[in-house]
C-alpha cells in the first residue's frame, strides 16, 4: 500500500508517515506541489494524503492533475480551515474524502480504506446555527493566534474592528457555557 503525503508542514507529515508506517503502508512525503506531481509519477501510490493549504499553493489545485496521472488512487484532502464550500469543492474536483486536522490514525485509516466513520445522530439541541457555529470559529483561530485579534482577523479576512464587534455579541445559545 503506498502513500504519498503532500504536506508543507515537515513536523506533521512525518508524524502521519510513523503513524501510518505501523499500518504497513509505504510512504513517501513531498512539500510542494512541483515535488508532488513528481513523486506521483515516480512512486505510483495507491493512496494520497493531501494538505489543502500548501505554503504558497492550494491543494485543491492539484487534485485534477494527481487525479489524472492516478486515477484510481483513493485522495483524502486534509485542511486545518474546514468549511462546507471548501468541502464541496474539494469532492467536485475529484477528492475521495476530506477530513479536518488533527486527524487521529483510525480518522486516517478509515478515510483511507473507504470506510465510513460512525457518527452520533446529533440530536436538535447539539445542531448550531450559523451564529453559533461563526463564533465557534472565532474562538478556535483567536486559540491558534494566542488571543491576537489583529493576526485573528487577518486570518479570517476581516477588519479587526468587525473581529471585535463580534466578539462582544455572543450568541444566546452559548451565554450559559
Amino acid at each position: 500500500m503506498k502513500l504519498l503525503i503532500i504536506e508543507d508542514d515537515e513536523v506533521f507529515a512525518n508524524t502521519v508517515k510513523r503513524r501510518l508506517e505501523k499500518y504497513h503502508f509505504s510512504c513517501w512525503h513531498a512539500s510542494n506541489a512541483n515535488d508532488a506531481l513528481l513523486a506521483c509519477h515516480r512512486y505510483l501510490p495507491d493512496y494520497i494524503l493531501l494538505d489543502m493549504k500548501l505554503e504558497h499553493e492550494s491543494g485543491l489545485q492539484l487534485i485534477k492533475p494527481l487525479r489524472k496521472i492516478r486515477p484510481n488512487s483513493r485522495i483524502i484532502l486534509l485542511t486545518g480551515f474546514a468549511s462546507i464550500a471548501t468541502a464541496v469543492d474539494a469532492i467536485k474536483l475529484g477528492a475521495d474524502d476530506y477530513l479536518t486536522k488533527p486527524a487521529d490514525t483510525s480518522t486516517l485509516l478509515a478515510a483511507l480504506n473507504d470506510k465510513k466513520i460512525p457518527a452520533e445522530i446529533p440530536q436538535a439541541e447539539d445542531v448550531l446555527s450559523a451564529e453559533q457555529a461563526e463564533w465557534q470559529h472565532i474562538q478556535q483561530a483567536l486559540k491558534f493566534n494566542n488571543g491576537n485579534i489583529s493576526a485573528t482577523a487577518r486570518q479570517l479576512s476581516m477588519h479587526r474592528r468587525t473581529l471585535q464587534r463580534k466578539l462582544q455579541k455572543r450568541p444566546a445559545a452559548l451565554k450559559n457555557e
